[in-house]
């Protein structure tokens, strides 16, 4: 069996640098190709495009990720930027949301990680905590937490156990976007993963970092769900 394509969205950097060069460059952390190809998948990476073309380029995927980054924009969900909220991405938001809205509309698995998660939960209607301590201590240093998935869920059933995942997030969801069901808690009663009803597609948001992690049960899930459409 072929195995399936897995598109993996990316983000503009002004002042990238290797070898003698300096220019911009559309990046993605390696742990996202890597965890995809671990997890039986092809790797595509996804630069910004114009938000009309999402729906020709999800259409050429099997399953779909939406990356972790910077804070969505509060204006997306109807809020103002409070103090400690980051500087706006408007065009990856743009760009991403389309990507979602694409991917739910033809059926394609997706899975959200982090700033994918939250924006998830943003493209169906729902708002952000725009911070909260503790799940991001040290500036650049990923940390780590348990999390206690929700019995009967879809996350439940991948990962039926608590476990301690690589975070790193200062936002999280506030209110659940329309049809969401939360399925994984921290013991802060933060919402840890999100997903969609079985009858709606496979869509699974977790708010931490599987690419850090060597846990590839929620990829693998994702690359299984994208080869049996």
């Amino acid at each position: 069996m072929a195995r399936p394509l897995i598109g993996v969205s990316t983000y503009l950097e002004a002042g990238a640098r290797w070898g003698v060069w300096e220019l911009e460059a559309a990046l993605l952390p390696v742990g996202y190709p890597r965890l995809v190809q671990r997890a039986g998948g092809l790797a595509a990476m996804l630069p910004p495009d114009e938000p009309e073309r999402a729906v020709e380029t999800v259409a050429r995927l099997d399953g779909l990720v939406i990356a972790g980054g910077p804070d969505v924009e509060p204006v997306r969900y109807g809020a103002e930027r409070e103090p400690r909220t980051g500087p706006p991405a408007p065009e990856r938001d743009a760009w991403e949301l389309a990507l979602i809205d694409a991917a739910l509309a033809a059926g394609v698995p997706l899975l959200g990680i982090c700033r994918g998660m939250q924006l998830l939960n943003v493209a169906l209607g729902g708002t952000l905590v725009q911070h909260l301590d503790g799940h991001a201590e040290v500036v650049g240093v990923f940390g780590g937490h348990p999390v206690k998935p929700v019995p009967g869920t879809r996350y439940a059933a991948i990962v039926p156990e608590e476990t301690s995942v690589p975070t790193y997030h200062h936002q999280a969801v506030d209110r659940l976007g329309e049809g969401l069901l939360p399925s994984a808690y921290a013991a802060d009663g933060t919402v840890e993963a999100v997903e969609l009803p079985s009858a709606e597609g496979w869509v699974l948001g977790v708010q931490w970092h599987p690419e850090m992690d060597e846990d590839e049960r929620v990829m693998r899930a994702l690359v299984e769900a994208a080869a049996a459409r």
